[in-house]
């Protein structure tokens, strides 16, 4: 059997202008990264942008989500590039857009965002390792901010900031714990001021999420101008705006914010673009990609991070708050093998079918499709097939998602790419033809940042009250105080749990929601809240994919997956 990376490297792909002319995007609004990748110029971009002002013109837009993952995996790329190939096979003008992929989880747990078999985005290994340098250029930018802070203070702190309270941190988009506390400043009097400092994964960056939800240079200097890096001596929040130095960072960023095109094995356009974790930032591709995609498709299948209580509720509560757009279908992605571990079974019995496990951890797939209704929006879910499945696991998977509502359809994309997929891009695109989502938001603006959360806790993670250290309520209350009430939360959790505790499968419910900070993201426009043992900076695992991952003489890379 082929690896995801020997079936990416046979494939012959189409050159990118080729792909860009099947969505009507002429070579003249491409700048080409090579034969196979293109940045869309800001002139295409602007044309872009104003088509979808009018929803008339918008394609169908379908959000792909998943139940809580497992180490027996789920496949949501996968089967999100399989719908857009599936789609385009059975006459659906479609186009995919997806996040990029980060250096850390390739290098460390053995996780790209390329999909797998043959539902695969390519040029793979381009994608997953550098790309077109976006998430390099927001490192860049990330850490030329925090050396400007630094450098004002020693260079004589006109602003008198106060070093103690210094919020904005420097990352590096490698999985590196090591980096996770540090201090700075050491050494004689010309080496900076002495000061504990924190390194962020750059996936996870305010800058990160800037990038994601700024749709112009213009939109995009205000957002970093905004940003809160601190405070002065007598307690006042400053903006990055006041060290006037916000157009450098604005220039360094200036093609990261464009939207970048590839194309799936089978040659359909792809806009892969931003690459923030769901379970600590916002999970969401750019609105520069979403927006590309719905311009020139008729039918766009979008992706949130992780399962439906993080990705998917960040995408409806804080993206499409931001760009104006929501989802006509969500497709929620499930195995036989993820729900059983759901019920207790342990990973090494997983291809040992069990009625009994299977249905136990039916509850976790239960949760996320009820989670998605109270949305508005119609769900399917899309069981990804796996060898070991057997066919009694599979119609009762079926039967007891029609009991919450929600058709089941089994997908063979990895295998067999967008042939595989047909069934489920016809009862997809069905549904979003025939049917009006009656979309709306989880909470009002108007609630308070504690209550936005409150609510996030019962209705999406299940827990029966959340606690609240009170030197987190009173920098809530300090927010609201400096005008950013209205801000929707983002909150960072563990991926592997509904609730905040990853040990915790399947449904957990009753339970005390812990929350341990927050942090005012002025310029993204949202309040991260930080929930159990999360961490922003990830560490490698004891036996990191790095180990397996070489290259030969010609260039040609083995190992990634």
């Amino acid at each position: 059997m082929l690896s995801d990376i020997e079936i990416a490297q046979k494939n012959e792909m189409a050159c990118i202008t080729q792909v860009a002319k099947k969505i009507g995007i002429e070579e003249s609004s491409l700048d080409l990264y090579g034969n196979y990748k293109a940045k869309i110029t800001m002139a295409e971009l602007r044309k872009f942008q104003k088509k979808v002002q009018e929803p008339k013109n918008r394609a169908k837009l379908i959000l792909t989500t998943a139940v809580t993952p497992t180490p027996a995996g789920e496949g949501k790329s996968t089967v999100s590039i399989g719908l857009g190939d599936g789609l385009n096979k059975i006459g659906k003008k479609t186009v995919i857009a997806l996040r990029e992929p980060s250096l850390g989880p390739c290098f460390g747990v053995k996780g790209g965002a390329c999909g797998g078999g043959y539902a695969q985005i390519v040029p793979m290994e381009d994608i997953n390792l550098h790309f077109t340098g976006d998430i390099h250029a927001i490192s860049i930018a990330n850490n030329l901010m925090a050396a400007l802070i630094d450098n004002h203070i020693q260079q004589g702190n006109q602003l008198n900031l106060d070093p103690r309270t210094i919020t904005w941190k420097r990352c590096v988009d490698l999985n590196d714990r090591a980096l996770r506390n540090i201090n700075i400043g050491l050494g004689g009097t010309q080496d900076g001021i002495p000061r504990e400092d924190h390194f962020t994964i750059a996936v996870a960056s305010e800058l990160m999420a800037i990038i994601c939800l700024s749709t112009s240079i213009s939109d995009l200097k205000k957002r970093i101008g905004n940003i809160t890096i601190c405070r002065t001596y007598d307690k006042r929040p400053v903006k990055f705006s006041e060290l006037k130095c916000t157009g450098a960072i604005a220039a360094l960023l200036k093609d990261a914010i464009r939207p970048n095109l590839v194309q799936t094995l089978e040659k359909n356009p792809v806009f892969v673009h931003g690459g923030p974790f769901a379970n600590i930032a916002q999970g969401t591709n750019s609105i520069n990609a979403t927006y590309s995609a719905l311009a020139t498709g008729d039918y766009v299948v979008t992706e949130a991070g992780f399962a439906a209580d993080l990705g998917a509720e960040k995408f409806m509560d804080i993206k499409c708050r931001t760009a104006g757009i929501s989802p006509d279908v969500v497709v929620i992605v499930a195995t036989v093998r993820a729900l059983k571990m759901h019920g207790g079974m342990a990973k090494a019995d997983l291809s040992t079918p069990s009625i009994c496990a299977l249905q136990a951890g039916f509850e976790n797939l239960a949760v996320h499709i009820e989670n998605i209704a109270k949305f508005g929006v119609p769900s399917v879910v899309a069981i990804n097939k796996f060898a070991t499945d057997t066919d009694e696991e599979l119609e009762l998977l079926k039967k007891l998602c029609e009991t919450k509502g929600s058709k089941a359809v089994v997908c063979e994309g990895w295998e067999k790419g967008g042939e595989g997929m047909r069934e489920l891009a016809t009862v997809v695109s069905s549904i979003a033809d025939s049917q009006s989502a009656n979309f709306h938001y989880l909470y009002e603006s108007h609630l308070s940042l504690a209550d936005k959360v409150r609510v996030l806790a019962k209705q999406i993670y299940r827990a029966s009250s959340v606690e609240f250290p009170p030197t987190v309520l009173k920098k809530l209350r300090e927010y609201e105080e400096l005008g950013y009430k209205e801000f929707p939360v983002c909150i960072a959790k563990t991926q592997n749990s509904i609730s905040h505790d990853p040990k915790l499968l399947g449904c957990p419910k009753d339970y005390v929601f812990p929350i341990r900070d927050c942090a005012l993201y002025s310029g993204a426009g949202f309040v991260v809240i930080l929930a159990g043992d999360i961490m922003t900076m990830p560490g490698l695992p004891k036996i990191p994919a790095a180990l397996t991952i070489d290259v030969d003489d010609d260039g040609k890379i083995s190992g990634l997956f």
